[in-house]
């Protein structure tokens, strides 16, 4: 007889990935265990097999759930009607939000995503190429003229602007709405004006 699905399976699966996320950012994915993952998520290691049959399987999960939901919330973004300068700030505000109490998932996607297999890695680089193209996009509008016929000086500004947003839980991991804001608004105003704008 097949096993049912206890009524909270995917809350204990959700508890697994941000308790491993954690485990992975703070360890490293190489030299993390499934005892430590067990002892972080208050749960034994037999548990964790019965939602995960490898440690590699759970790294795969962290990040496809955290990439995907962050590819659609900025896609999701609504920027209708707004002029180019205004839907550039309003994508760049709402990149910090998303990133808000993820900063270990965000550091296990820069630090470990190479560990999963190529197939993996490309599911993965497709959400991060639908963000980048996003915001290009959104480059692209605030000064056509700058980018018309040079796609690497578009894909160099694009990644610079990403560059700013990614690291800022190195420095202020507990930057509360307002003060993500305020920075989104440094990095809009530092790419559209330079030094002398801000």
């Amino acid at each position: 007889m097949a096993r049912t699905i206890a009524k909270d399976h995917d809350q204990k699966r959700a508890q697994i990935l941000k308790s491993a996320a954690k485990v992975f950012a703070e360890e490293g994915f190489d030299r993390a265990s499934m005892t430590k993952l067990a002892g972080e998520c208050g749960i034994s290691k037999a548990n964790i097999y019965h939602y995960y049959d490898s440690k590699d399987a759970i790294l795969y999960d962290i990040l496809d759930s955290y990439l995907s939901t962050l590819r659609n919330r900025i896609l999701a973004v609504d920027t209708g009607g707004l002029p180019p300068e205004e839907r550039l700030r309003r994508v760049i505000r709402e990149v910090l939000r998303a990133y808000q109490g993820a900063d270990h998932e965000h550091q296990v996607q820069i630090s470990a995503l190479s560990a999963l297999p190529g197939d993996q890695q490309d599911e993965m680089r497709t959400y991060q190429r639908d963000m980048v193209k996003f915001m290009g996009d959104c480059l692209r509008e605030v000064a056509p003229e700058v980018f018309e016929g040079n796609p690497d000086k578009l894909r160099g500004a694009t990644m610079s602007v990403y560059g700013m947003l990614n690291w800022y839980f190195m420095w202020n991991s507990d930057a509360d709405a307002q003060e993500r804001d305020d920075y989104a608004d440094l990095v809009c105003d530092l790419t559209l004006k330079g030094l002398g704008g801000i």
